[in-house]
């Protein structure tokens, strides 16, 4: 990666990149799919997840929903990965934007902490994160950008199985926002440098 700033390294083991593309690409163990709590998808992340894994995904996402009801904002499910490159999508219920003032940060960062969890009893080594709640949700990208890499840097570490954790990003100017919310990170946090390989 030409941008140093794309890589980093959590605690001298794991990693954290940030690239600019599809998630539904990704070859990793896991994605992270930004679902609603309905779980049979929608538009945005969700509606392309969907649509590129299959109606298997949209089954078992239905047989989820059956079991256990809606999903409630900040909690996370796994599926398997229907006709995608990896073996598990994680679906998580990011929250709807209302100023800030409605508990927001502390649910988005239970989507990545429970995603994290998830991934982990999973036993995936790697696992990839869209921006959650950026989108139709309204959570302003820099704000969101923040809480994500925040608590995926101080979460890692619980969950040793873990050891790539990839933010794939969908246009230039939130990958520029998380690149700079990670600089910030690096600057105060003693836990996490730039990877120089």
């Amino acid at each position: 990666m030409s941008d140093e700033s794309s890589r980093y390294r959590i605690g001298g083991n794991a990693i954290l990149e940030l690239l600019l593309g599809d998630i539904t690409q990704q070859e990793t163990d896991a994605i992270v799919n930004a679902a609603n709590s309905g779980l049979l998808g929608g538009g945005g992340v969700d509606g392309a997840i969907h649509r590129a894994a299959g109606p298997t995904l949209l089954a078992e996402c239905r047989k989820v929903r059956e079991l256990r009801g809606p999903l409630p904002p900040g909690e996370a499910v796994a599926t398997g990965g229907g006709a995608l490159k990896v073996k598990y999508v994680i679906h998580t219920v990011g929250p709807i934007w209302q100023g800030g003032q409605a508990n927001e940060a502390n649910i988005l960062e239970s989507c990545y902490r429970t995603s994290l969890q998830e991934a982990h009893r999973l036993s995936c080594s790697s696992i990839s994160f869209p921006s959650v709640s950026t989108g139709v949700y309204g959570y302003p990208v820099e704000a969101a950008a923040e809480v994500a890499l925040r608590t995926v840097v101080h979460e890692l570490p619980n969950f040793p199985s873990v050891r790539l954790a990839r933010f794939l990003l969908f246009d230039q100017r939130t990958r520029d926002a998380y690149a700079r919310a990670a600089r910030e990170l690096a600057e105060t946090l003693a836990d996490l440098e730039v990877d120089q390989q």
